[in-house]
């Protein structure tokens, strides 16, 4: 069985995209366009593709219908996480999505869709948007009726190394200049609610006025999860973010470090850095899955990375 399973990723060209998927992590792109690197996917969307090794040319979603042992023969009918890193050279739509109890009654079964935000980079002034000031759905309506979106949306400053976790229900863009990081789960189900009167082939893309009032969550509030950071010989590790969907975890630091892998499955994202993991060679944008038949990661060399599981 193998213990490490480098990923390929599908790229995604979008009207707000940019060129930085390409220029800074060498990603093969098909225009200047790219918004979106689906780095770790076994959604139909996007698939994922393995780099190297002996399962090299299959997508993640035939890994996990076929090799589920890879995986601590986990249940369900899909890999149950999705991993973009997505360069916003425009401001995205002011979206929502909706919960699994939502999706699966009024989207034909789809899954929900609750994320976390990693900023890889911003400029000196970026912000991103994150809930909203409406007191109750009424207040909510009425402020989207009447397009009163500096008053209701809540914009927050950001920094490289902030890390923001963002249930179902609120109401969220990245905004331009922004580089991220986004872990998820497995869901490709978004909600408009505001797109600038953008056109798209000549035409306004579709809002989801209804769906994205029906979900949306009043009053909004914002969930700080980042816990302190714990010293482990010459790396540091820290808890980005604890849900009831996924955990995230940052270590970072040069040297040699062993990591327990405990669980069915980890995704490892470098983020920067260069060096060895279990002897095999990862670089800065190299994303890779640790199966349930790797129970230590032995690091070497300068890495900052992201950690997630179930």
């Amino acid at each position: 069985m193998e213990e490490l399973i480098f990923m390929r990723p599908c790229c995604r060209e979008v009207i707000w995209g940019g060129r930085r998927l390409r220029e800074i992590y060498g990603y093969k792109t098909d225009g200047d366009h790219t918004g979106e690197a689906w780095v770790v996917s076994a959604n139909e969307n996007g698939l994922s593709v393995v780099d190297r090794g002996e399962y090299e040319g299959k997508t993640l979603k035939e890994l996990w219908d076929g090799h589920r042992e890879l995986f601590g023969n986990l249940p369900g009918e899909e890999f149950p996480l999705l991993v973009k890193i997505i360069d916003a050279k425009e401001d995205l739509s002011i979206q929502v999505h909706p919960d699994d109890d939502y999706a699966r009654t009024h989207e034909n079964g789809a899954r929900g869709k609750n994320e976390c935000w990693y900023i890889l980079d911003c400029p000196e002034n970026g912000d991103i948007i994150i809930g909203h000031h409406a007191q109750n759905k009424e207040e909510l309506r009425d402020m989207v009726e009447k397009q009163q979106w500096d008053r209701l949306l809540n914009v927050l400053p950001i920094h490289r190394g902030d890390c923001f976790y963002i249930p179902s229900g609120t109401v969220h863009a990245i905004r331009r200049g922004t580089l991220l990081l986004e872990i998820q789960q497995n869901s490709d189900l978004t909600y408009r609610l505001y797109d600038y009167g953008r056109l798209q082939n000549g035409k306004p893309r579709r809002l989801h006025l209804k769906e994205s009032l029906d979900v949306i969550c009043c009053p909004s509030h914002l969930e700080r999860t980042r816990e302190e950071e714990v010293c482990r010989g010459d790396y540091t590790s820290c808890i980005l973010v604890r849900s009831p969907f996924f955990t995230v975890e940052r270590w970072n630091g040069r040297g040699k470090q062993e990591i327990l892998q405990p669980h069915p499955f980890m995704i490892l994202d470098i983020l920067e850095g260069e060096g060895t993991i279990n002897g095999q060679a990862a670089k800065k944008g190299d994303h890779l899955i640790a199966t349930a038949g790797c129970r230590l990661l032995r690091l070497n060399g300068s890495f900052e990375l992201a950690a997630s599981w179930i």
